[in-house]
């Protein structure tokens, strides 16, 4: 994914299907330099990681 696409889907109020390795996940923030995207599975799991950015895909709208 492009930073600039993450950005778009962190500001968005709509429910956007981002995965990480095939795992649907929230973005709940971005690096200032767009790079690393801090990141959450979605459900009830709150363990946070970071991962690339360019490892993200967007599945859907």
């Amino acid at each position: 994914m492009e930073e600039r696409r993450a950005r778009q889907i962190l500001s968005s109020s709509a429910t956007i299907e981002v995965t990480f390795e095939g795992t649907k996940v929230w973005i709940d923030s971005l690096s200032e330099d767009g790079k690393t995207a801090t990141v959450h599975l979605r459900g009830p799991g709150e363990e946070r990681t970071q991962v690339a950015v360019s490892d993200l895909v967007e599945t859907g709208e």
